[in-house]
């Protein structure tokens, strides 16, 4: 009987180092080399001088593209997101990102970008954050947007966007959070973003929008989870309709400078979390009741600016609430 050869290399070493030569000789996809090099030839000096030779994805010796990240799906690299912010990008949204159809993040904020994002956005259907904030695109919102059914953070604020928003956004079952403050947007605020099971925060201030909060709250059990709603630096008009303590989990209500009138109701010191409630600059009369002064988590109320009777008192001081960057990557 001849003996038992025994292998010098642990089988769990082989087992290794077979996976890392799959990896090392893995081949990025062809179609995402191409989007990535034709982005490359639209972009600025300042992104392509850190995007070396032709594979996004490394090759060889060459690291990846800077902003660029991958991973091995089979025997090929895909591009799973892109994040080239703050490089003053000039130019159209580049058109060629709506092929790397693997991307789950893509972050194109602080840049130049102009024009309307391409109804093509729509092809990203596993992409769950987006961020173009703070760039110059244009022209209304295209309703594709809607088709991006594992979105969970959306950040179109400082931009030049009009029209109205798309109702189409109420078809993002994962989406979580919601910037579209500082656009033009136009018209009443879609009822049916109400129906978002996992909206927590919603944005939609320094716009030109009309209609009420009645309107806003009208589909039964809407905004279950909510807990930040800015409409301020708008035309609303109305009441705040009692029926808005239904929406139990809001801490932050930021309604300064719109058109609103009509007496505070007393249910809304009924939400038991309300901690920034901003209502100035706006035509409220009457009197703020007593529930809120005793509310248990009330740190500010912001009342000038409107026709409050004589004695009505503020609480705390009042500051511009923003979330930071790292809010929003949460």
């Amino acid at each position: 009987m001849l003996p038992k050869m025994v292998s010098p290399w642990p089988l769990t070493l082989i087992c290794f180092l077979a996976f890392s030569v799959s990896i090392t000789h893995s081949k990025t996809l062809k179609r995402d080399v191409k989007a990535l090099n034709e982005i490359k030839a639209s972009l600025g000096w300042r992104v392509v001088y850190a995007w070396i030779g032709d594979d996004p994805c490394g090759d060889g010796d060459l690291p990846p593209w800077s902003g660029v990240t991958c991973s091995t799906q089979g025997d090929y690299r895909v591009v799973t997101e892109l994040e080239v912010y703050a490089v003053s990008i000039v130019g159209p949204f580049p058109i060629a990102v709506t092929n790397l159809l693997d991307l789950t993040r893509l972050d194109l904020h602080n840049n130049k970008l102009t024009g309307p994002i391409p109804p093509q956005i729509g092809r990203l259907r596993r992409l769950r954050m987006l961020n173009l904030r703070w760039n110059k695109l244009q022209d209304v919102l295209p309703p594709e947007i809607g088709e991006l059914k594992k979105l969970t953070h959306l950040s179109l604020s400082f931009n030049n966007f009009k029209g109205e928003i798309p109702k189409e956004l109420a078809n993002l079952p994962e989406l979580c959070y919601l910037y579209l403050q500082e656009n033009r947007f136009t018209g009443r605020i879609p009822p049916e973003l109400g129906t978002l099971q996992n909206l927590r925060h919603m944005d939609v201030g320094n716009n030109h929008l009309v209609g009420t909060i009645r309107e806003l709250i009208r589909i039964e059990g809407c905004f279950p989870v909510l807990r930040n709603l800015y409409l301020n630096n708008n035309y609303l008009t109305g009441g705040v309709p009692a029926q808005l303590a239904n929406v139990t989990n809001l801490e932050i209500l930021y309604l300064s400078y719109n058109k609103m009138s009509g007496v505070i109701p007393t249910a809304l010191a009924d939400i038991p979390k309300l901690t920034y409630l901003y209502l100035d600059h706006n035509q409220f009369s009457g009197r703020i009741p007593n529930a809120f002064y005793k509310h248990p988590f009330l740190k500010e109320l912001y009342i000038e600016g409107n026709g409050f009777r004589p004695g009505v008192d503020p609480i705390g001081a009042h500051k511009v609430l923003e979330l930071s960057d790292t809010d929003f990557l949460v």
